[in-house]
């Protein structure tokens, strides 16, 4: 800077010092406007994951814990082996000379084989153990899977279906489902049980679209090669179900103690002294009360009826009043299903338009992968409509695609339908779980699912040979147009029987709601000893209820004194009083 004189002046020391503090300010509020900016992008960013992750359940499987995702990849990883199995099967018998009429007989039989090994499993997995059940499960699917890779005789191969468990229709009719659903269900809560339970179906369904896929790629690449015949190829398929079989039981070893039964706490009850000192501990019970033994001489059938008896008793008549009407409705809807299965669906466009098989590989992946991605609304649409309503109108328009899907001339038609079926056909499996869950008192679901399965796959194991006997006389579209009104049936049969029913009446809420460590309100204490001066009253009939009994701490018994509250006997807390 020039002086008065021309001189150059010295620069004042603050100039320097202001310069840096300006330039320190204006890169401090660079920074933070870049900080502002980047956390606007990462909101942008986060808000529509962290909505998906609470919407659409994957908190509800976190929330449930690591034995949900153990079931969870354990189903997936069986329904990939479903997946490629169910695009052959019956192509792969019509390939070793097979009629179709022994084919439909074929897949009846295994049916009836389903029937009894789910029932029996499933009625024994209480005492047994669940995970024992799902790992002897997992040891059958390996033994099915070598049959099949090893032998082209049609009684061996039978016999193998029939023996172990090997999936005739692409879906889950083994012993697996219903004790899953069964250890889910104890898992979770109501407020999370639907959530994860739609991802128990629609992650396997992806598996399901995966294994669809491979089948069709490695059919045609192993066809290609010389010295592989076609049954060449298909035994290759086979062995690759045995591995999943092994997978599967890798991931059913790691369950813990929380997928079995627990032990249900006995309520206290309330007897007299004076009653109990009059009873007379020589008086012989109740006949009607006491167990009879079998007799010696009695048949190995009669006695396994009179177990298989005894097993469905312990079914409280609540229960079996709903679902008797539920089981016969899921009876019409299995029969259809039973009728035009996945592998005889795609043997129908086999033989009606005659694609490759890489192609119909690509059109059944492609319908699983709908069918997965339609199954993850679920949860998210039976909280908004309700879990019967999410049921019914998801499944009408599966139900009328089935109906229609034999009239077009055209493949691509044809395949519209086929995804249209599968896209929407299994919106209603979690939710029907759900259900089920919640009309069903926690210590009958096992028996209950697993009845429900064996129902399933009773009415289902009629189809198949009703289907091949249609097909033997040129009458294959014939089985698409009944399975359509049957399911039509089902559809609104469900919705006029179950969609005003209450649901939940037999969980208590306080179990269900998390537990957030804060303390209870006095109002709900004091509703809750209402409530229970309520129910003691009643049950005393006129008589006055007398202040309750309580311990000291030198053992003796004491009344409350004063004003003094009780709080109630939660498991949760402790007896004590408000001083």
């Amino acid at each position: 800077m020039d002086g008065p004189d021309g001189a150059t002046s010295p620069t004042p020391a603050f100039l320097p010092r202001s310069h840096n503090q300006i330039a320190d300010t204006f890169s401090a509020l660079n920074q933070s406007g870049l900080q502002f900016n980047l956390d606007k992008v990462m909101s942008a960013v986060l808000q529509p994951l962290q909505w998906f992750y609470r919407e659409f359940g994957l908190a509800s499987i976190h929330a449930t814990g690591r034995d949900a995702y153990f079931i969870i990849l354990a189903r997936t990883c069986r329904m990939f082996a479903y997946g490629t199995n169910a695009l052959i099967l019956a192509i792969f018998f019509s390939a070793l000379g097979v009629s179709d009429h022994q084919i439909g007989l074929f897949m009846s039989l295994t049916l009836v084989g389903d029937v009894f090994l789910g029932t029996f499993l499933s009625l024994i997995a209480d005492r047994v153990g669940r995970r024992r059940v799902l790992i002897g499960g997992s040891v059958l699917m390996i033994f099915s899977g070598t049959i099949f890779a090893v032998f082209e005789n049609f009684w061996i191969l039978l016999f193998g279906a029939i023996v172990g468990v090997i999936s005739i229709t692409g879906g889950d009719f083994g012993p697996f489902r219903s004790i899953e659903e069964s250890m889910l269900s104890q898992l979770t809560t109501p407020a999370t049980r639907a959530d994860v339970l739609s991802w128990h179906v629609s992650t396997p369904l992806l598996g399901s679209s995966i294994g669809s896929e491979v089948s069709g790629r490695v059919l045609r690449y192993l066809q290609s090669k010389d010295g592989w015949s076609e049954i060449d190829a298909y035994h290759a398929l086979f062995w690759i179900y045995a591995a999943m079989g092994l997978v599967n039981l890798a991931l059913v070893l790691p369950l813990t103690d929380a997928c079995e039964l627990q032990p249900s706490k006995e309520a206290y009850t309330q007897v007299p002294q004076d009653d109990t000192a009059n009873l007379d501990v020589d008086e012989p019970a109740d006949l009607s009360e006491q167990i009879t033994a079998p007799q010696p001489d009695s048949s190995r059938f009669m006695r396994a009826l009179s177990w298989l008896y005894s097993r469905l008793a312990q079914i409280s008549a609540p229960t079996r009043s709903v679902m008797y009407k539920l089981w016969f409705l899921l009876a019409v809807d299995s029969l259809a299903d039973g009728m035009v299965p996945w592998s005889l669906t795609n043997y129908y466009l086999d033989v009606k338009f005659h694609p490759a098989k890489s192609t119909l590989g690509d059109i059944t992946s492609v319908c699983y992968l709908l069918g997965a991605a339609a199954a993850t609304f679920a949860g998210p649409l039976a909280r908004k409509i309700g879990l019967i309503n999410t049921m019914v109108f998801t499944h009408i328009p599966s139900s009328a695609a089935v109906l229609v899907f034999p009239f077009p001339p055209y493949l691509w038609m044809a395949a519209t339908l086929l995804l249209i079926r599968s896209g929407l056909n299994n919106m209603d499996q979690a939710p029907r779980a759900a259900f089920i869950a919640a009309v069903v008192k926690p210590e009958e679901r096992t028996a209950v699912m697993g009845i429900t399965s064996t129902v399933r796959t009773l009415a289902a194991m009629m189809g198949p040979t009703v289907t091949g006997l249609l097909a033997a006389s040129e009458r294959f579209w014939i089985a698409f147009v009944v399975a359509g009104i049957c399911r039509l049936c089902y559809d609104f049969g469900l919705y006029a029987l179950f969609v005003n029913m209450k649901l939940h009446e037999h969980e208590s809420t306080t179990v269900d709601q998390p537990d957030t460590g804060s303390e209870r309100r006095p109002a709900d204490e004091e509703m809750e000893l209402q409530s229970i001066a309520e129910s003691d009253s009643s049950g005393a009939g006129s008589k006055a209820v007398e202040p309750p009994i309580v311990a000291a701490s030198n053992g003796s018994l004491k009344l409350p004194e004063g004003n003094s509250r009780v709080r109630s006997r939660s498991p949760r807390r402790t007896t004590d009083f408000d001083e």
